[in-house]
């Protein structure tokens, strides 16, 4: 239940009569009533009226009786609404009632592309890449639960020049090598580089490969493809750890646009967007410049005739939008690469490859911080792999669920473990602006209070506990009694789970979510200490039950949504 929606409907009838002319009105949170409306200030400059006296025209005429025990005005021209208890109750109750939770599936599907993740072939996974798998994920995990027909896309670095350094090491190696040289990536890519830079012979034969690679070349090509596959390989055993939701049919490499980007260059040049410059053929998207004022290009092709990372994004949005049906485009990419969608972006709308209702966006994140506020690094000083990171926050969660119940065995802390440690590492990532950097703190992160998922999922096993005494839930005919503020409170904020929803699928701003978690959380302790569940008798009792059980199935169902696992004890 959408209640600023139901809310805004219900005024806007009367604002629009009182105007003489359709008005949109915002109905906000407000700490002076539950909602608040300050539309009748604005409206009031356009009629020449005081606000306070439109405000109350409004009232006048708006039908409010059987959802609001106070409508009134207040200051210089706010509408002030506080809900009647029995009408929270009876939305309660309905809520308790519907499987979804007063999420309906949308009646508008559209057809989402989510680029993520898009690690690199023939490198480990590093903290680098949590960000963009995590909210990626998040983005799907939304956007498929409201009915959008979503699309994964694992953007791999797997084409370049490089590849024919990395083949021209695994043939040096020779094949009876091959499988345990690529088990440590990391390894294998900078002993390949070390080759490279020192040895000329190497190089040669390394830019031959190049040539071959590109060429076709059947045996360079299974060796190329051997590297690929090893890689998925890894990369999949990541996502089982990360609890994501990638798979092996998701993953499509910059090598499925090599044949699509001479056409790229083609009808650019067609549509008159292509200038030659310093020797490289570029587009000069119109608004973007440099600091001396000059404008600056996207360059498609460079000047020795390779193509480069736009022509590749130029020719994935082609063929996502003209293949796959593609409505709304996201791609999941730090902040340093802002610019270059912003121009890729540009430059498909001035060729028509992009143009409403289709979409693109950039969902840009900052980084992951240590604790002396730098990009984090390993004790060594490189970056930190992802798969030690997240094997680090298993092993302590599973420690700290030894400590908190001896009595657990190995297969019931290890399971534990894994979901609070996972939950962690993700609800840190997704509870923090996305755009904003923030530190790795384990302390923090694990902590059984605060904005912390371990907080969360310990609220969740808190219901489960209390419904497990009680031995049966009462279905939502039992009726909703809210008779103490704390009861209310609780009410009003299992209500609020729609429209952050909705808000976070349009935004893709995950802490919104992870935040309406934390004060579900919040409200629910506050209600579990104040109002007795399982001692209190008859319709109080069986009320606050189903409160409890409601609390717990949209703190489940929002972690889900966050990729969180909910475990039934802590």
């Amino acid at each position: 239940m959408d209640l600023e929606r139901l809310l805004t409907d219900r005024l806007t009838p009367a604002f629009a009569a009182v105007a003489g002319e359709p008005v949109a009105p915002t109905v906000r949170r407000s700490p002076r009533a539950d909602f608040q409306s300050d539309a009748a200030l604005a409206l009031a400059r356009r009629l020449g009226r005081p606000p306070r006296e439109i405000a109350q025209a409004v009232l006048d005429r708006a039908d409010l009786d059987d959802v609001c025990a106070v409508a009134e005005v207040s200051g210089p021209g706010f509408v002030n609404l506080t809900l009647a208890d029995g009408a929270l109750a009876g939305m309660v109750a309905a809520l308790a009632g519907d499987e979804r939770l007063g999420v309906p599936v949308t009646g508008d599907p559209a057809t989402v592309i989510v680029d993520y993740s898009g690690p690199n072939v023939a490198k480990e996974m590093h903290v680098g890449h949590l960000r963009s798998t995590v909210i990626g994920d998040a983005a799907v995990r939304v956007l498929g639960w409201l009915g959008h027909r979503v699309v994964r896309v694992n953007h791999l670095g797997d084409w370049g020049t490089p590849f024919g350094m990395l083949i021209a090491h695994l043939v040096d190696l020779g094949e009876a090598a091959q499988e345990l040289s690529i088990g440590d990536l990391d390894g294998f890519y900078r002993a390949a580089r070390s080759k490279f830079d020192a040895d000329p012979a190497f190089r040669e034969r390394a830019r031959q490969r190049v040539v071959a690679l590109q060429g076709g070349d059947p045996e360079t090509r299974r060796l190329w493809r051997l590297l690929v596959g090893q890689s998925q390989r890894y990369f999949l055993t990541v996502y089982e750890l990360l609890d994501v939701t990638l798979t092996e049919e998701d993953f499509r490499g910059e090598s499925a646009y090599n044949d699509r980007l001479g056409a790229v260059v083609t009808d650019l040049d067609r549509l008159g967007l292509l200038t030659d410059s310093a020797g490289a053929t570029c587009v000069f998207p119109p608004g973007f410049v440099g600091r001396d004022g000059v404008g600056l290009p996207l360059i498609v092709r460079k000047g020795d005739g390779g193509y480069g990372y736009p022509a590749t994004d130029l020719a994935a949005l082609r063929s996502r939008v003209d293949e796959l049906g593609a409505t709304r485009l996201l791609y999941v990419v730090g902040l340093p690469q802002r610019q270059h969608f912003a121009m890729v972006f540009a430059v498909a709308g001035q060729a028509g490859w992009l143009r409403p209702p289709v979409r693109a966006e950039h969902l840009g994140f900052g980084s992951v911080l240590g604790p002396d506020g730098r990009m984090l690094r390993s004790r060594a000083g490189g970056s930190v792999k992802l798969v030690d990171l997240l094997t680090e926050a298993v092993t302590r969660a599973t420690a700290l669920a030894r400590t908190r119940d001896p009595d657990l065995d190995e297969a019931e802390a290890a399971e534990i473990g894994r979901a609070v440690g996972i939950g962690a590492v993700k609800y840190a990532d997704l509870s923090t602006d996305r755009t904003r950097d923030y530190v790795l703190d384990w302390e923090r992160m694990l902590a059984l209070d605060g904005n912390t998922a371990p907080y969360l999922q310990y609220a969740y096993t808190r219901t489960r506990s209390v419904l497990r005494r009680a031995g049966a839930v009462p279905g939502p005919a039992a009726g909703v009694v809210l008779g103490t503020p704390a009861e209310r409170a609780l009410a009003f904020e299992l209500l609020g789970f729609a429209a952050v929803v909705h808000e976070v699928a349009r935004t893709a701003q995950f802490h919104h979510l992870a935040g309406y978690l934390h004060r579900l959380a919040t409200r629910f302790s506050t209600f579990y200490e104040r109002c007795p569940v399982l001692r209190a008798d008859g319709e109080l009792r069986a009320s606050r039950l189903l409160l409890t059980d409601l609390t717990g199935r949209t703190l489940r169902q929002g972690l889900d949504l966050l990729g969180i696992r909910t475990p039934d004890r802590m």
